[in-house]
């Protein structure tokens, strides 16, 4: 799976990519339907102080996954957005099984 990681008007971080990369890898290990994984990483002014927004676009037989999330820290919105992500690739398999035993 080819994983592209964008930092939106932020610096880059080779500690996010790297836990990114990580955790991608392990869904794509237990899902090889997966083909591609773009990751989009955006700073936004937010008085609450969740501003910091994970959203996670992967590319796999069928509609396209996507999952978004915002936190106070980027490795919580990442780590929830895989949580969202796995449970849509978790249904999705399902289909293909059933798909697989009608034929």
């Amino acid at each position: 799976m080819t994983i592209n990681i964008q930092y939106v008007q932020m610096p880059t971080s080779e500690s996010l990519n790297t836990i990114l990369e990580r955790n991608l890898a392990k869904l794509a290990q237990k899902y090889d339907f997966l083909i591609r994984a773009d990751v989009f990483l955006k700073l936004e002014n937010d008085p609450s102080g969740n501003g910091k927004i994970c959203e996670i676009e992967l590319s796999a037989p069928g509609p396209r996954l996507f999952a978004k999330s915002m936190s106070d820290n980027f490795e919580k919105a990442s780590a929830e957005t895989i949580s969202d992500l796995e449970r849509q690739l978790k249904k999705r398999k399902e289909k293909f099984s059933k798909r697989r035993k009608k034929i």
